[in-house]
């Protein structure tokens, strides 16, 4: 026998004498386009490589970064919960469950809502979908040009995006609709097929698209009019990162069902559902192995007291003001959209050298829409100064 050498592994093992040594090294499924960059450290606003750059993020990893990278309260959090125990299963009393149920309610002004816990936002949004079918008994949905609510089975169905639905997805009957139309939603209702209609209270893949609060209402009226379930999808835009808990709040109306994850438990994987008290629970009816375990939990109660003690929902109207005031200064804008923190900037013009500038000129993470817009969804803590250095940084590329 002779030794080899596992590269992947670092380790030696043996094989047969005079046989060739062939290493199989597993690579990873190429779906991402990656920037040449790997982050290894966070704080704040801000977040460093592997060469020691420093980078502004005005992107806090498709807006999942709530309170900031590494808050010692939320590390001190789930540093003190996995000492505890990380893990066991919801066939055991969870007692950090009802505890995130009773500050979410209590936050979000939902109290009166029943509250079911998993591990991501497409999760959410099957459970959404789910529920509504139990609880009338129909099968089409409405969705909205567009749309993105995520990329597992009836999830992706309904997103607006034929080239990620796979033929397997298909089975579900799903109708698309242009968003603010009324009179669309209607005419389908009147069929008395459909289940649920399903709507994000900001749309973010689209590229920032804000519902009118008028086509919400219609919404909300025409649901309750024809028996359909109303599910907000507030995965992106929900956990105050609009300047409200939610942003259909901005509407007035009260959906059926709401859907969040992201800004959830800042980074660790969570996700949630809201329910009506018009659903009633059934045994069986909805699972999960590793939802609302407990150090997730321990996460998302971390975020609302930090959210809270560090009243963040009012700075994120006052730095998305400002943010707002100041991009509408700026030159070769087209169009700005949103609310809050959560900011679609579209150009004339196609915006992949300006991205490309900001992230390795000036140092400053965004996310895209499309070809022509770039997304803004920092997390909830960006401060004053920081959101005058990125308008420096942004004027610096643009001027």
């Amino acid at each position: 026998m002779k030794a080899g050498r596992n590269t992947a592994k670092n380790k030696f093992f043996c094989v047969p004498s005079g046989i060739p040594v062939k290493e199989n090294i597993m690579k990873l499924f190429d779906v991402y386009p990656l920037f040449n960059i790997e982050i290894v450290k966070g704080k704040g606003s801000y977040v460093w490589d592997t060469e020691g750059n420093e980078y502004l993020d005005l992107y806090g990893g498709h807006a999942v970064i709530s309170v900031g990278h590494s808050h010692p309260v939320f590390v001190k959090a789930i540093t003190d919960q996995v000492n505890k125990l990380a893990f066991y299963s919801n066939s055991v009393i969870n007692n950090l469950q009802q505890e995130v149920a009773d500050r979410l309610g209590k936050a979000s002004g939902y109290d009166d809502y029943e509250l079911f816990l998993i591990n991501t936002g497409a999760e959410a949004n099957e459970n959404a979908l789910k529920l509504a079918s139990f609880h009338n008994g129909k099968k089409r949905v409405i969705s909205f040009s567009r749309s993105f609510h995520g990329r597992t089975s009836a999830a992706v169905r309904v997103t607006d995006n034929p080239s990620i639905i796979a033929p397997v997805n298909e089975g579900l009957p799903v109708t698309y609709l242009p968003l603010n139309d009324p009179y669309l939603v209607e005419a389908e209702l009147k069929k008395g097929d459909v289940s649920s209609v399903i709507i994000e209270g900001i749309q973010g893949v689209a590229g920032i698209h804000v519902p009118l609060n008028e086509f919400m209402q219609s919404l909300r009226q025409l649901c309750t009019k024809y028996g359909a379930c109303l599910i907000l999808d507030e995965i992106q835009s929900g956990y105050g990162r609009s300047g409200k808990f939610f942003a259909h709040q901005y509407a007035g109306i009260r959906p059926d069902i709401i859907t969040v994850a992201k800004g959830i438990a800042n980074g660790f994987p969570m996700g949630g559902v809201l329910i009506s008290p018009m659903f009633k629970a059934v045994y069986g009816m909805l699972g999960t192995t590793f939802g609302g375990n407990h150090l997730a939990c321990a996460a998302a109660i971390a975020v609302l007291d930090i959210m809270e003690n560090e009243k963040l929902i009012d700075n994120v109207n006052t730095v998305g003001d400002y943010l707002m005031k100041e991009l509408r200064r700026l030159k070769g804008i087209k169009e700005l959209r949103g609310k809050g923190l959560m900011i679609g900037i579209e150009f004339e013009n196609p915006i992949k050298e300006i991205r490309n500038k900001l992230l390795f000129e000036e140092k400053v993470f965004t996310g895209v829409a499309g070809t022509n817009t770039i997304r803004l969804l920092p997390p909830l803590s960006l401060s004053m100064n920081e959101a005058e250095e990125a308008i420096r940084r942004i004027r610096k590329v643009l001027d």
